[in-house]
Protein backbone atom coordinates (compact mmCIF):
# COMPACT_ATOMS: atom_id res chain seq x y z
CA UNK A 1 0.00 0.00 0.00
CA UNK A 2 1.64 3.16 -1.22
CA UNK A 3 -0.05 5.77 0.93
CA UNK A 4 2.20 7.53 3.42
CA UNK A 5 -0.52 9.11 5.54
CA UNK A 6 -2.26 5.91 6.68
CA UNK A 7 -1.55 4.66 10.21
CA UNK A 8 -0.94 0.95 10.75
CA UNK A 9 -2.25 0.21 14.27
CA UNK A 10 -1.13 -3.42 14.22
CA UNK A 11 2.41 -2.46 15.28
CA UNK A 12 3.87 -0.32 18.05
CA UNK A 13 2.79 0.74 21.54
CA UNK A 14 -1.03 0.50 21.95
CA UNK A 15 -1.06 3.44 24.39
CA UNK A 16 0.92 5.64 22.00
CA UNK A 17 -1.20 4.63 19.02
CA UNK A 18 -4.46 5.27 20.88
CA UNK A 19 -3.29 8.69 22.02
CA UNK A 20 -1.92 9.71 18.62
CA UNK A 21 -5.07 8.55 16.89
CA UNK A 22 -7.41 10.01 19.51
CA UNK A 23 -6.00 13.52 19.80
CA UNK A 24 -7.12 14.72 16.35
CA UNK A 25 -10.45 12.91 16.73
CA UNK A 26 -10.89 14.48 20.17
CA UNK A 27 -10.18 17.95 18.85
CA UNK A 28 -12.64 17.31 16.04
CA UNK A 29 -15.34 16.08 18.42
CA UNK A 30 -14.77 19.00 20.77
CA UNK A 31 -15.05 21.43 17.86
CA UNK A 32 -18.21 19.70 16.73
CA UNK A 33 -19.71 19.92 20.21
CA UNK A 34 -18.55 23.49 20.58
CA UNK A 35 -20.24 24.59 17.39
CA UNK A 36 -23.37 22.68 18.38
CA UNK A 37 -23.13 24.42 21.73
CA UNK A 38 -22.52 27.83 20.18
CA UNK A 39 -25.43 27.16 17.84
CA UNK A 40 -27.67 26.59 20.87
CA UNK A 41 -26.18 29.53 22.81
CA UNK A 42 -26.90 31.90 19.91
CA UNK A 43 -30.47 30.60 19.72
CA UNK A 44 -30.96 31.06 23.46
CA UNK A 45 -29.41 34.51 23.70
CA UNK A 46 -30.87 36.04 20.52
CA UNK A 47 -34.21 34.24 20.30
CA UNK A 48 -34.98 33.51 23.96
CA UNK A 49 -35.42 30.46 26.18
CA UNK A 50 -38.56 29.35 24.34
CA UNK A 51 -36.62 29.02 21.07
CA UNK A 52 -33.90 27.25 23.07
CA UNK A 53 -36.53 24.80 24.31
CA UNK A 54 -37.87 24.34 20.77
CA UNK A 55 -34.44 23.34 19.48
CA UNK A 56 -33.84 21.24 22.59
CA UNK A 57 -37.04 19.25 22.30
CA UNK A 58 -35.94 18.06 18.84
CA UNK A 59 -32.68 16.69 20.22
CA UNK A 60 -33.97 13.18 20.90
CA UNK A 61 -35.60 12.91 17.46
CA UNK A 62 -32.42 14.28 15.90
CA UNK A 63 -30.44 11.60 17.73
CA UNK A 64 -32.93 8.93 16.65
CA UNK A 65 -32.49 9.61 12.95
CA UNK A 66 -28.91 10.90 12.71
CA UNK A 67 -27.72 8.34 15.27
CA UNK A 68 -29.08 5.59 13.04
CA UNK A 69 -27.27 7.14 10.08
CA UNK A 70 -24.05 7.52 12.07
CA UNK A 71 -24.23 3.91 13.24
CA UNK A 72 -24.57 2.75 9.65
CA UNK A 73 -21.57 4.69 8.39
CA UNK A 74 -19.43 3.62 11.35
CA UNK A 75 -20.42 0.00 10.79
CA UNK A 76 -19.73 0.16 7.06
CA UNK A 77 -16.18 1.36 7.83
CA UNK A 78 -15.35 -1.64 10.05
CA UNK A 79 -14.81 -3.94 7.09
CA UNK A 80 -12.64 -1.28 5.44
CA UNK A 81 -10.46 -1.13 8.58
CA UNK A 82 -10.21 -4.92 8.70
CA UNK A 83 -9.20 -5.18 5.04
CA UNK A 84 -6.62 -2.45 5.60
CA UNK A 85 -5.23 -4.33 8.61
CA UNK A 86 -5.02 -7.48 6.48
CA UNK A 87 -3.09 -5.55 3.75
CA UNK A 88 -5.81 -6.47 1.22
CA UNK A 89 -6.04 -3.40 -1.03
CA UNK A 90 -8.42 -4.96 -3.55
CA UNK A 91 -10.72 -6.11 -0.75
CA UNK A 92 -10.53 -2.67 0.86
CA UNK A 93 -11.75 -0.96 -2.31
CA UNK A 94 -14.62 -3.38 -2.76
CA UNK A 95 -15.57 -2.90 0.89
CA UNK A 96 -15.50 0.87 0.38
CA UNK A 97 -17.52 0.77 -2.86
CA UNK A 98 -20.22 -1.47 -1.42
CA UNK A 99 -20.42 0.81 1.64
CA UNK A 100 -20.98 3.82 -0.63
CA UNK A 101 -23.73 2.06 -2.56
CA UNK A 102 -25.53 1.01 0.60
CA UNK A 103 -25.19 4.49 2.11
CA UNK A 104 -26.82 6.18 -0.90
CA UNK A 105 -29.82 3.87 -0.71
CA UNK A 106 -30.24 4.30 3.02
CA UNK A 107 -29.92 8.08 2.74
CA UNK A 108 -32.96 8.32 0.46
CA UNK A 109 -35.11 6.09 2.68
CA UNK A 110 -34.06 7.74 5.95
CA UNK A 111 -34.67 11.27 4.62
CA UNK A 112 -38.18 10.50 3.39
CA UNK A 113 -39.24 8.69 6.56
CA UNK A 114 -37.78 11.39 8.81
CA UNK A 115 -39.56 14.25 7.04
CA UNK A 116 -42.90 12.42 7.05
CA UNK A 117 -42.79 11.62 10.77
CA UNK A 118 -41.33 14.86 12.18
CA UNK A 119 -44.53 16.63 13.29
CA UNK A 120 -46.43 13.49 14.38
CA UNK A 121 -43.54 12.45 16.64
CA UNK A 122 -43.17 15.93 18.14
CA UNK A 123 -46.87 15.87 18.92
CA UNK A 124 -46.61 12.37 20.36
CA UNK A 125 -43.93 13.43 22.87
CA UNK A 126 -46.12 16.25 24.22
CA UNK A 127 -44.16 19.18 22.76
CA UNK A 128 -45.73 22.34 24.27
CA UNK A 129 -47.91 24.39 21.92
CA UNK A 130 -45.80 27.53 22.38
CA UNK A 131 -42.72 25.87 20.85
CA UNK A 132 -43.95 23.12 18.48
CA UNK A 133 -44.00 25.42 15.43
CA UNK A 134 -40.33 26.32 15.78
CA UNK A 135 -39.47 22.71 16.63
CA UNK A 136 -41.03 21.39 13.42
CA UNK A 137 -39.28 24.06 11.33
CA UNK A 138 -35.88 23.33 12.86
CA UNK A 139 -35.96 19.53 12.65
CA UNK A 140 -37.41 19.48 9.12
CA UNK A 141 -34.49 21.48 7.74
CA UNK A 142 -32.00 19.23 9.56
CA UNK A 143 -33.71 16.16 8.09
CA UNK A 144 -33.66 17.64 4.60
CA UNK A 145 -29.87 17.83 4.93
CA UNK A 146 -29.29 14.21 5.98
CA UNK A 147 -27.42 13.53 2.72
CA UNK A 148 -24.77 16.11 3.67
CA UNK A 149 -24.37 14.60 7.13
CA UNK A 150 -24.13 11.04 5.75
CA UNK A 151 -21.55 12.16 3.21
CA UNK A 152 -19.22 13.64 5.81
CA UNK A 153 -19.65 10.79 8.30
CA UNK A 154 -18.96 8.07 5.75
CA UNK A 155 -15.90 9.73 4.21
CA UNK A 156 -14.50 10.63 7.64
CA UNK A 157 -14.97 7.00 8.73
CA UNK A 158 -13.06 5.80 5.65
CA UNK A 159 -10.17 8.12 6.47
CA UNK A 160 -10.09 6.94 10.09
CA UNK A 161 -10.30 3.31 8.98
CA UNK A 162 -6.92 3.70 7.26
CA UNK A 163 -5.48 5.50 10.28
CA UNK A 164 -5.91 9.15 9.27
CA UNK A 165 -7.72 10.91 12.11
CA UNK A 166 -6.20 14.34 11.41
CA UNK A 167 -7.81 15.25 8.10
CA UNK A 168 -11.41 14.86 9.32
CA UNK A 169 -10.41 17.15 12.21
CA UNK A 170 -9.25 19.92 9.89
CA UNK A 171 -12.43 19.77 7.85
CA UNK A 172 -14.53 19.72 11.00
CA UNK A 173 -12.76 22.84 12.27
CA UNK A 174 -13.60 24.58 8.98
CA UNK A 175 -17.19 23.40 9.31
CA UNK A 176 -17.42 24.54 12.94
CA UNK A 177 -16.16 28.04 12.25
CA UNK A 178 -18.42 28.35 9.21
CA UNK A 179 -21.41 27.21 11.27
CA UNK A 180 -20.80 29.88 13.91
CA UNK A 181 -20.50 32.62 11.28
CA UNK A 182 -23.64 31.44 9.50
CA UNK A 183 -25.53 31.25 12.81
CA UNK A 184 -24.81 34.89 13.56
CA UNK A 185 -25.55 36.03 10.01
CA UNK A 186 -28.76 34.05 9.54
CA UNK A 187 -30.19 34.52 13.04
CA UNK A 188 -29.08 38.00 14.05
CA UNK A 189 -28.93 39.79 10.72
CA UNK A 190 -31.17 37.81 8.36
CA UNK A 191 -33.74 37.29 11.14
CA UNK A 192 -34.43 33.71 10.06
CA UNK A 193 -35.01 32.44 13.62
CA UNK A 194 -34.53 28.73 14.33
CA UNK A 195 -34.62 28.03 10.58
CA UNK A 196 -31.36 29.97 10.28
CA UNK A 197 -29.72 27.80 12.93
CA UNK A 198 -30.77 24.61 11.15
CA UNK A 199 -29.70 25.88 7.74
CA UNK A 200 -26.30 26.90 9.10
CA UNK A 201 -25.76 23.36 10.40
CA UNK A 202 -26.68 21.70 7.09
CA UNK A 203 -24.51 24.02 4.98
CA UNK A 204 -21.54 23.53 7.30
CA UNK A 205 -21.87 19.73 7.16
CA UNK A 206 -22.06 19.83 3.37
CA UNK A 207 -18.86 21.87 3.16
CA UNK A 208 -17.00 19.42 5.43
CA UNK A 209 -18.20 16.48 3.33
CA UNK A 210 -17.06 18.10 0.09
CA UNK A 211 -13.66 18.83 1.67
CA UNK A 212 -13.29 15.15 2.62
CA UNK A 213 -14.18 14.06 -0.91
CA UNK A 214 -11.66 16.33 -2.61
CA UNK A 215 -8.96 15.43 -0.10
CA UNK A 216 -9.45 11.71 -0.68
CA UNK A 217 -9.30 12.23 -4.43
CA UNK A 218 -6.04 14.14 -4.09
CA UNK A 219 -4.17 12.27 -1.35
CA UNK A 220 -5.50 8.71 -1.05
CA UNK A 221 -5.13 6.49 -4.15
CA UNK A 222 -5.94 3.53 -1.92
CA UNK A 223 -9.47 4.94 -1.51
CA UNK A 224 -10.01 5.77 -5.20
CA UNK A 225 -12.82 3.70 -6.70
CA UNK A 226 -13.51 2.36 -10.18
CA UNK A 227 -16.66 0.82 -11.66
CA UNK A 228 -15.18 -2.63 -11.11
CA UNK A 229 -14.96 -2.01 -7.38
CA UNK A 230 -18.75 -1.72 -7.16
CA UNK A 231 -19.04 -5.30 -8.41
CA UNK A 232 -18.43 -6.54 -4.92
CA UNK A 233 -19.75 -9.98 -3.99
CA UNK A 234 -23.15 -10.20 -2.33
CA UNK A 235 -21.43 -11.64 0.73
CA UNK A 236 -19.61 -8.33 1.24
CA UNK A 237 -22.86 -6.36 1.18
CA UNK A 238 -24.29 -8.87 3.62
CA UNK A 239 -21.31 -8.47 5.96
CA UNK A 240 -21.67 -4.68 5.85
CA UNK A 241 -25.32 -5.03 6.83
CA UNK A 242 -24.52 -7.61 9.51
CA UNK A 243 -22.15 -5.09 11.14
CA UNK A 244 -23.76 -1.77 10.22
CA UNK A 245 -27.41 -2.47 10.95
CA UNK A 246 -26.87 -3.68 14.53
CA UNK A 247 -24.69 -0.61 15.14
CA UNK A 248 -27.38 1.63 13.64
CA UNK A 249 -30.14 -0.05 15.63
CA UNK A 250 -28.00 0.22 18.76
CA UNK A 251 -27.95 4.01 18.28
CA UNK A 252 -31.63 3.88 17.40
CA UNK A 253 -32.55 1.89 20.49
CA UNK A 254 -30.65 4.31 22.70
CA UNK A 255 -32.36 7.21 20.93
CA UNK A 256 -35.82 5.74 21.46
CA UNK A 257 -35.07 5.85 25.17
CA UNK A 258 -34.13 9.52 24.92
CA UNK A 259 -37.35 10.21 22.99
CA UNK A 260 -39.33 8.67 25.85
CA UNK A 261 -37.37 10.76 28.36
CA UNK A 262 -38.04 13.88 26.28
CA UNK A 263 -41.74 13.09 26.26
CA UNK A 264 -41.74 12.81 30.06
CA UNK A 265 -39.64 15.99 30.35
CA UNK A 266 -41.98 18.00 28.10
CA UNK A 267 -44.77 17.58 30.66
CA UNK A 268 -42.71 19.71 33.08
CA UNK A 269 -42.90 22.80 30.85
CA UNK A 270 -40.73 25.03 28.67
CA UNK A 271 -38.32 26.23 31.40
CA UNK A 272 -37.40 22.65 32.38
CA UNK A 273 -36.89 21.77 28.71
CA UNK A 274 -34.55 24.75 28.28
CA UNK A 275 -32.60 23.75 31.42
CA UNK A 276 -32.28 20.14 30.29
CA UNK A 277 -31.13 21.26 26.83
CA UNK A 278 -28.37 23.48 28.23
CA UNK A 279 -27.26 20.80 30.71
CA UNK A 280 -27.07 18.10 28.05
CA UNK A 281 -24.89 20.33 25.86
CA UNK A 282 -22.46 20.76 28.77
CA UNK A 283 -22.48 17.02 29.47
CA UNK A 284 -21.83 16.14 25.83
CA UNK A 285 -18.88 18.52 25.72
CA UNK A 286 -17.04 17.11 28.76
CA UNK A 287 -17.61 13.46 27.78
CA UNK A 288 -15.95 13.86 24.38
CA UNK A 289 -12.52 12.54 25.50
CA UNK A 290 -13.95 9.18 26.57
CA UNK A 291 -16.12 9.00 23.45
CA UNK A 292 -13.02 9.67 21.35
CA UNK A 293 -11.05 6.84 22.95
CA UNK A 294 -13.97 4.60 22.06
CA UNK A 295 -13.72 5.63 18.39
CA UNK A 296 -9.99 4.90 18.53
CA UNK A 297 -10.66 1.45 20.00
CA UNK A 298 -13.07 0.59 17.17
CA UNK A 299 -10.42 1.32 14.53
CA UNK A 300 -7.58 -0.15 16.59
CA UNK A 301 -9.43 -3.41 17.28
CA UNK A 302 -10.69 -3.58 13.66
CA UNK A 303 -7.18 -3.38 12.23
CA UNK A 304 -5.72 -5.81 14.76
CA UNK A 305 -8.59 -8.24 14.22
CA UNK A 306 -7.87 -8.18 10.51
CA UNK A 307 -4.19 -8.88 11.25
CA UNK A 308 -5.03 -11.66 13.73
CA UNK A 309 -3.37 -9.80 16.63
CA UNK A 310 -5.88 -10.54 19.39
CA UNK A 311 -3.14 -10.12 22.00
CA UNK A 312 -2.88 -6.45 21.04
CA UNK A 313 -6.65 -6.01 21.36
CA UNK A 314 -6.48 -7.15 25.00
CA UNK A 315 -3.59 -4.80 25.74
CA UNK A 316 -5.33 -1.90 24.00
CA UNK A 317 -8.53 -2.36 26.02
CA UNK A 318 -6.55 -2.30 29.28
CA UNK A 319 -4.87 0.98 28.33
CA UNK A 320 -8.08 2.52 27.03
CA UNK A 321 -9.94 1.59 30.22
CA UNK A 322 -7.38 3.45 32.31
CA UNK A 323 -7.61 6.54 30.09
CA UNK A 324 -11.40 6.67 30.11
CA UNK A 325 -11.68 6.33 33.90
CA UNK A 326 -9.27 9.24 34.31
CA UNK A 327 -11.47 11.20 31.90
CA UNK A 328 -14.54 10.37 34.01
CA UNK A 329 -13.00 11.95 37.11
CA UNK A 330 -11.87 15.08 35.26
CA UNK A 331 -15.29 15.52 33.60
CA UNK A 332 -17.02 15.14 36.96
CA UNK A 333 -14.91 17.87 38.54
CA UNK A 334 -15.50 20.24 35.62
CA UNK A 335 -19.28 19.96 35.85
CA UNK A 336 -19.37 20.37 39.62
CA UNK A 337 -17.23 23.51 39.42
CA UNK A 338 -18.32 25.11 36.14
CA UNK A 339 -21.82 23.73 35.58
CA UNK A 340 -23.66 26.93 36.51
CA UNK A 341 -21.45 29.36 34.55
CA UNK A 342 -21.81 27.14 31.47
CA UNK A 343 -25.60 27.11 31.82
CA UNK A 344 -25.70 30.91 32.04
CA UNK A 345 -24.11 31.12 28.59
CA UNK A 346 -27.38 29.91 27.08
CA UNK A 347 -29.50 32.68 28.54
CA UNK A 348 -29.95 36.39 28.34
CA UNK A 349 -31.32 38.27 31.33
CA UNK A 350 -33.11 40.72 29.05
CA UNK A 351 -36.88 40.30 29.09
CA UNK A 352 -36.56 37.16 31.25
CA UNK A 353 -38.35 36.77 34.54
CA UNK A 354 -35.95 36.33 37.46
CA UNK A 355 -37.87 33.28 38.68
CA UNK A 356 -37.56 31.65 35.24
CA UNK A 357 -33.79 32.21 35.27
CA UNK A 358 -33.55 30.73 38.75
CA UNK A 359 -35.61 27.69 37.75
CA UNK A 360 -33.49 27.05 34.65
CA UNK A 361 -30.20 27.33 36.55
CA UNK A 362 -31.32 25.12 39.42
CA UNK A 363 -32.81 22.47 37.11
CA UNK A 364 -29.67 22.34 34.96
CA UNK A 365 -27.42 22.00 38.00
CA UNK A 366 -29.51 19.17 39.38
CA UNK A 367 -29.11 17.19 36.19
CA UNK A 368 -25.39 17.86 35.77
CA UNK A 369 -24.42 16.88 39.30
CA UNK A 370 -26.46 13.70 39.28
CA UNK A 371 -25.21 12.62 35.85
CA UNK A 372 -21.55 13.36 36.61
CA UNK A 373 -21.42 10.81 39.43
CA UNK A 374 -22.22 8.03 36.94
CA UNK A 375 -19.66 8.99 34.27
CA UNK A 376 -17.43 5.92 34.95
CA UNK A 377 -20.26 3.67 33.74
CA UNK A 378 -20.86 5.82 30.66
CA UNK A 379 -17.18 5.82 29.78
CA UNK A 380 -16.87 2.05 30.04
CA UNK A 381 -19.74 1.73 27.57
CA UNK A 382 -17.59 3.61 25.05
CA UNK A 383 -14.72 1.13 25.54
CA UNK A 384 -16.58 -2.18 25.51
CA UNK A 385 -19.12 -1.26 22.85
CA UNK A 386 -16.52 -0.04 20.38
CA UNK A 387 -14.07 -2.89 20.79
CA UNK A 388 -16.88 -5.42 20.26
CA UNK A 389 -18.02 -3.53 17.17
CA UNK A 390 -14.44 -3.27 15.93
CA UNK A 391 -14.00 -7.04 15.96
CA UNK A 392 -17.29 -7.45 14.12
CA UNK A 393 -19.47 -8.56 17.05
CA UNK A 394 -22.28 -6.02 16.67
CA UNK A 395 -25.08 -8.10 18.24
CA UNK A 396 -23.69 -7.73 21.76
CA UNK A 397 -23.60 -3.89 21.66
CA UNK A 398 -27.11 -4.03 20.21
CA UNK A 399 -28.31 -5.99 23.23
CA UNK A 400 -26.55 -3.51 25.51
CA UNK A 401 -28.66 -0.85 23.83
CA UNK A 402 -31.79 -2.91 24.50
CA UNK A 403 -31.00 -3.06 28.23
CA UNK A 404 -30.36 0.68 28.16
CA UNK A 405 -33.69 1.32 26.42
CA UNK A 406 -35.69 -0.79 28.88
CA UNK A 407 -34.13 0.98 31.87
CA UNK A 408 -34.55 4.46 30.41
CA UNK A 409 -38.21 3.87 29.54
CA UNK A 410 -39.00 2.31 32.92
CA UNK A 411 -37.30 5.17 34.77
CA UNK A 412 -39.12 7.80 32.69
CA UNK A 413 -42.50 6.29 33.46
CA UNK A 414 -41.96 5.45 37.13
CA UNK A 415 -39.54 7.94 38.71
CA UNK A 416 -41.16 11.30 37.75
CA UNK A 417 -44.33 10.26 39.58
CA UNK A 418 -42.28 9.47 42.68
CA UNK A 419 -39.61 12.19 42.77
CA UNK A 420 -40.61 14.63 40.02
CA UNK A 421 -38.01 16.24 37.73
CA UNK A 422 -35.18 14.51 39.61
CA UNK A 423 -36.51 11.23 38.18
CA UNK A 424 -35.97 12.56 34.64
CA UNK A 425 -32.39 13.39 35.59
CA UNK A 426 -31.76 9.83 36.83
CA UNK A 427 -33.14 8.04 33.75
CA UNK A 428 -29.92 8.41 31.74
CA UNK A 429 -27.45 7.42 34.47
CA UNK A 430 -29.46 4.32 35.40
CA UNK A 431 -29.51 3.36 31.72
CA UNK A 432 -25.71 3.68 31.55
CA UNK A 433 -25.33 1.15 34.35
CA UNK A 434 -27.72 -1.29 32.71
CA UNK A 435 -25.70 -1.16 29.45
CA UNK A 436 -22.16 -1.07 30.87
CA UNK A 437 -22.52 -4.25 32.95
CA UNK A 438 -23.66 -6.65 30.16
CA UNK A 439 -21.20 -5.11 27.67
CA UNK A 440 -18.37 -5.73 30.14
CA UNK A 441 -19.50 -9.33 30.59
CA UNK A 442 -19.70 -9.78 26.80
CA UNK A 443 -16.20 -8.40 26.28
CA UNK A 444 -14.59 -10.67 28.87
CA UNK A 445 -16.49 -13.65 27.51
CA UNK A 446 -15.11 -12.94 24.02
CA UNK A 447 -11.66 -12.33 25.47
CA UNK A 448 -11.75 -15.75 27.16
CA UNK A 449 -12.48 -17.29 23.74
CA UNK A 450 -9.63 -15.21 22.24
CA UNK A 451 -12.25 -13.31 20.19
CA UNK A 452 -12.38 -16.03 17.46
CA UNK A 453 -11.56 -14.48 14.11
CA UNK A 454 -14.72 -13.58 12.18
CA UNK A 455 -13.30 -15.01 8.96
CA UNK A 456 -12.74 -18.39 10.56
CA UNK A 457 -16.45 -19.01 10.94
CA UNK A 458 -15.98 -20.34 14.45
Amino acid sequence: MSNTKVRDMTKGSPMKLLLLFSLPVLLGNVFQQLYNMVDTIIVGRYLGYQALAAVGTTGSLNFLVLGFANGLTSGFAVLVAQRFGAKDEAGLKKAEASAVALSVGFTVVITLLALLTARPLLTLIHTPEDIIGDAVTYISIIYAGIAAIMMYNLLACFLRAVGDSKSPLYFLIISSLLNIVLDIVLIRYAHMGVAGAALATVISQLVSGICCLFYIRKKYPILHLSKEDFKAPVSMYRRHLNIGLPMAFQFCITAIGTVVVQGALNLFGTAKIAAFTAACKAEQLVTQPALTFGVAMANYSGQNMGAGRTDRIKEGVAKCTMLTLICAVISMVILFVLGEPITKLFMTSEEMDAMVIEEILASAQLYLRQAAIFFPFLNMIFVYRNVLQGIGRSFMPLMGGVFELITRVAASYILPGLIGYRGICLAGPLAWISAAVPLGIAYYYMRKRNFYLIESGK
